[in-house]
C-alpha cells in the first residue's frame, strides 16, 4: 500500500510540473492617485502593425486585471486614462505581475512568466543606453550653443561609436538569448533598419530556439529572408506592375533598357527629395545609352505624389499603389525605408544597390560608356 501511495504522489508531482498554465493572468497595481473607474485598455498590432484592440478594463483601489488565453507569446501594450505613453509587455499564459506609478510608465516592473522576465533584463540594459545617448546629446546640444566646435566634433565622434555599442548589444542579446521573444523582435529591426547584412541577420535567425521560429514574428522575418534572397545583387528582380500616375498599368518588362533603376521613394521622404536632383543629372546624361528609370512611389495622396513628380521634374516612369510601405511592390523587394534603389542590367539582373549621390553616376557611367 506504501509503495501504491508512492507511485501514484510520484505522478502527481510528474503531472504538476509538467503541466503548462491555461490562460493568463495580467495582475497590475498603480501608485499615485489614479481615480477608480479609470479605463485601461489592452493593445496589440495587426499584420501591418497597427494598433488592435484586445481588452478593457477599469482601475478599482489602485489595482486592474486582465484574464485570457494566449495561443504564444505576444507583445502587446497597456494605455491607462489619459495617462501619457503607454506599457509594454508580453502576453502569455501564466501569471504576469506588473507594478508602475502613475505618472512614470516608461518604469513599469514585470515578472512571473519567462519571457517578461527576459524582457524585463532587455528594457534595463536599454534604459542604461538610453541614458547614455541622452547625456551625449545634450553635452553637443551645449558645445553647439558654445559655438565650440572642436568638441561638437569630438562627441559627434563619440556618439557615432555609441551607436555601435548599441547594435552590439542588440546582436549579443539575441544570440545569447534564443529562446526569447524579444529576441525575435530585435532581429526584425536589425534588418529593417538595415544595419546588418542579410547574411548575417538570417545567421542570428538560425540561432533561434524551435519554439521561437515557430512564432508569428519568427515566421514573418522567415518570409522576409527568404523574398530578399531575389533582391540582392546578382538576383534577378522580381517582376511587378501597378498603377501609374494615369491610372494605367505599368509593368518592370516594359521599361527595361539597358540599364534600368527602380527607385523606391516618396514625395513625404526628405532624404528621397534631396537625391532627386542627382537622378535626374544622371538621367539626363545617360538616358539616350539606355538608361531606363521607373519610380516606385511610397505615397498616400496621390496629390502629393504626383506634385513631387513635376515639382523635382522626374521625367520617368512612374507607379504607386498608394499604400506606403504596404505596397505590394515594395513588399515584394522587402522595403522597410527609403530611399531604396535596385540597379538591373539588360537582363533584370541585379547589378548594385542602393547607390546614391557621386556613386550612382560613377555605376551607371563604367556599365554604359
Amino acid at each position: 500500500m506504501k509503495k501504491i501511495l508512492t507511485i501514484a504522489l510520484g505522478l502527481v508531482l510528474l503531472a504538476s510540473c509538467n503541466s503548462k498554465p491555461e490562460g493568463f493572468t495580467l495582475n497590475a497595481t498603480v501608485t499615485g492617485e489614479l481615480e477608480n473607474g479609470t479605463r485601461v485598455f489592452l493593445k496589440t498590432t495587426d499584420s501591418i502593425n497597427q494598433l488592435i484592440d484586445v481588452d478593457t478594463t477599469t482601475v478599482e483601489n489602485g489595482a486592474f486585471s486582465f484574464t485570457g488565453m494566449q495561443t504564444e507569446p505576444q507583445l502587446h501594450y497597456l494605455f491607462v486614462g489619459n495617462l501619457r505613453g503607454n506599457i509594454p509587455l508580453i502576453v502569455e499564459n501564466g501569471t504576469i505581475d506588473l507594478k508602475f506609478q502613475k505618472d512614470s510608465l516608461s518604469f513599469a516592473r514585470l515578472k512571473g512568466t519567462p519571457q517578461n522576465e527576459l524582457f524585463m533584463e532587455f528594457l534595463g540594459e536599454s534604459r542604461k543606453l538610453s541614458d547614455r545617448a541622452r547625456s551625449m546629446q545634450d553635452d553637443m546640444r551645449m558645445a553647439a550653443q558654445q559655438q565650440d566646435t572642436a568638441t561638437v566634433t569630438a562627441l559627434r565622434e563619440e556618439y557615432m561609436e555609441f551607436q555601435d555599442d548599441v547594435k552590439n548589444f542588440n546582436i549579443d542579446f539575441a544570440k545569447d538569448n534564443p529562446n526569447a521573444l524579444i529576441s525575435v523582435l530585435i532581429i526584425n529591426n536589425l534588418m529593417m533598419s538595415k544595419r546588418l547584412s542579410m547574411d548575417e541577420i538570417k545567421k542570428l535567425y538560425e540561432g533561434l530556439t524551435p519554439e521561437m521560429k515557430a512564432s508569428a514574428p519568427a515566421e514573418q522575418l522567415k518570409k522576409q529572408l527568404d523574398q530578399a534572397k531575389n533582391t540582392e545583387i546578382g538576383g534577378v528582380a522580381p517582376e511587378f506592375s501597378a498603377p501609374t500616375p494615369d491610372g494605367e498599368l505599368l509593368a518592370l518588362s516594359d521599361v527595361k533598357g539597358k540599364l534600368t533603376l527602380v527607385d523606391f521613394w516618396a514625395a513625404w521622404c526628405r532624404p528621397c527629395r534631396a537625391e532627386n536632383p542627382n537622378i535626374v543629372n544622371v538621367y539626363n546624361k545617360y538616358h539616350d545609352k539606355g538608361l531606363n528609370i521607373i519610380g516606385v512611389s511610397l505615397d498616400t495622396r496621390a496629390e502629393d505624389w504626383k506634385g513631387a513628380i513635376e515639382k523635382d521634374g522626374l521625367t520617368w516612369n512612374h507607379i504607386s499603389n498608394l499604400k506606403r510601405f504596404q505596397d505590394p511592390v515594395a513588399r515584394l523587394y522587402n522595403i522597410n525605408a527609403i530611399p531604396a534603389a535596385f540597379l538591373l542590367d539588360e537582363n533584370g539582373v541585379i547589378v548594385a544597390k542602393d547607390l546614391r549621390g557621386p556613386a550612382l553616376e560613377a555605376k551607371v557611367a563604367e556599365l554604359l560608356n
